[in-house]
């Protein structure tokens, strides 16, 4: 047994050396490289074999992109999105076929390879209507009930699940708990939960998680609660960070581990980058707060500005907490107009902040909704956001935004378990980073958002290939 157990290994050690040197192998010869440009027209455009040369020492006037692979950082657990009310029931009011497409396009083999699905737990404002799964004042949870889960939303998180096979991760938000275990008796306008419900809301997760694995839908984590900082005029709850520590220390943590549910990913914060680091370090300030939370979640709303979002707020937190992952779950582009749904700067909000979450530290992404209508919606609280496909269904067309091309540069490309890799740019308006894949193929994403067509040398260890960025594309170089 002891020398089967050591040929393991071995063998594991040796395919790790083997992926650390495939780039070697490949640098001599050529990769290829797949577009996106909007002013030529192209998505996901092949433009064909990349090769290297020597290039031993760049100038400072070479424009580059500089890759080592010799220096390796955090795992991905997977990117993806979430499929709240609003996207399941707007799916659903597609024809069939349209259906399919649009579940092939995120999830299928050849869709963009989204992995990770997140839904909420009771309703959010990207519902239809305010519900929860119990009786009013029913604290033993006996009339806990999912079945408004099972009309939309489940069918098409199984669909998805299907689609994605071993790789699927599901995790879900709480917006707010039942208006009764509330301060302001509502699940609107924020309110705190009321500490007499505290262990009532922790066993109320536990139900959750046991209706949905009874319907085969396994769960991978959870959040502590959506914009804990947030008094919104639709579902939300106020969690200062002593708060939300003592529910996780003295409620929830317990509660899952007693209940066999140990393996949960219990995420803390699901708010913005601007107070991320006060909340990770005012929150996990002991050691059973450490025990029982597995990672830190970020939204992006923190800025109305494209070049002030508050990255290194994500470095600090990561360098202080680097046995915690972090994740960024949820971010969209608000005020929807059909007007502009092909405006090439909706994808670039997702590059630029997918590029630099990653360089940050995050191991995870997820989207906000995968699918909404023609309004922008549905949304009972009229707070209409755009989403990487809109579906007109009215008319049954499909529109593919910029935003689902330029996600799928890396999650397209970039798989479950990749290891982020060293990479480093001398020009601020092109933003790259880079992903060794299990397999130990290099996965380069490159995003040139400036005005003007730039030509640069993707740089590896004394190798280059003279590629070019037009003004305004994405570009994924697989070696």
């Amino acid at each position: 047994m002891k020398k089967v157990l050591m040929s393991a290994a071995v063998l594991s050690f040796a395919l790790q050396i083997q992926a650390q040197h495939y780039w070697k192998h490949k640098t001599s010869q050529e990769g290829k490289r797949i577009m996106t440009h909007a002013k030529a027209g192209e998505k996901f455009k092949d433009k064909g074999a990349v090769k290297f040369v020597d290039f031993e020492q760049p100038k400072e006037t070479d424009v580059a992109i500089f890759v080592d692979p010799d220096f390796k950082y955090q795992k991905l657990i997977g990117i993806g999105g979430a499929i709240t009310d609003a996207s399941a029931e707007t799916l659903y009011k597609m024809p069939k076929d349209k259906q399919k497409e649009i579940l092939d396009a995120y999830y299928g083999k050849d869709g963009i390879g989204y992995t990770v699905v997140r839904t909420s737990m009771n309703s959010s404002d990207f519902s239809s209507e305010m519900y929860t799964y119990v009786k009013d004042n029913d604290t033993e949870l006996k009339t806990f009930d999912i079945a408004h889960d099972e009309k939309y939303k489940l069918p098409m998180i199984k669909e998805a699940q299907k689609r994605i096979g071993e790789d699927f991760k599901f995790y879900f938000s709480p917006w707010s708990p039942p208006a009764w275990m509330k301060s302001n008796n509502s699940m609107l306008r924020g309110g705190r939960l009321l500490d007499k419900y505290y262990q009532t809301w922790a066993n109320y997760y536990v139900k959750f998680i046991q209706e949905y694995e009874k319907r085969g839908v396994p769960v991978w984590g959870l959040t502590i609660q959506n914009e804990p900082m947030a008094t919104q005029t639709w579902e939300s709850c106020i969690w200062t960070a002593d708060e939300e520590r003592e529910f996780l220390t003295q409620n929830l943590g317990p509660t899952l581990w007693e209940n066999g549910y140990k393996d949960k990913q219990v995420i803390i914060w699901d708010h913005n980058r601007d107070l991320m680091y006060q909340r990770a370090t005012t929150t996990l300030n002991n050691d059973l707060a450490m025990k029982y939370a597995s990672g830190i979640g970020y939204h992006w709303y923190e800025t109305w500005t494209n070049d002030s979002q508050l990255f290194d707020n994500l470095q600090e937190t990561h360098r202080a907490f680097p046995d915690k992952f972090l994740i960024f779950t949820e971010g969209c582009k608000e005020k929807f107009s059909f007007d502009n749904i092909y405006d090439v700067s909706l994808g670039e909000l997702y590059g630029r902040n997918m590029i630099n979450d990653f360089n940050s530290g995050t191991s995870a992404w997820t989207d906000w909704n995968v699918l909404l209508d023609h309004t922008g919606g549905p949304n009972h609280k009229d707070n209409y956001c755009f989403a990487p496909i809109i579906a007109d269904t009215r008319t049954g067309e499909v529109h593919y935004t910029y935003e689902y091309y330029y996600i799928g540069h890396l999650s397209k490309y970039v798989k479950q378990d990749a290891q982020r890799i060293g990479t480093s740019s001398n020009r601020d308006y092109l933003l790259a980073t880079t992903f060794m894949n299990p397999d130990g193929k290099l996965v380069m994403v490159v995003m040139n958002e400036g005005d003007k067509d730039t030509e640069y040398n993707l740089w590896i260890e004394g190798k280059s290939a003279k590629l070019s960025a037009p003004a305004h594309s994405i570009q994924t170089v697989i070696l």
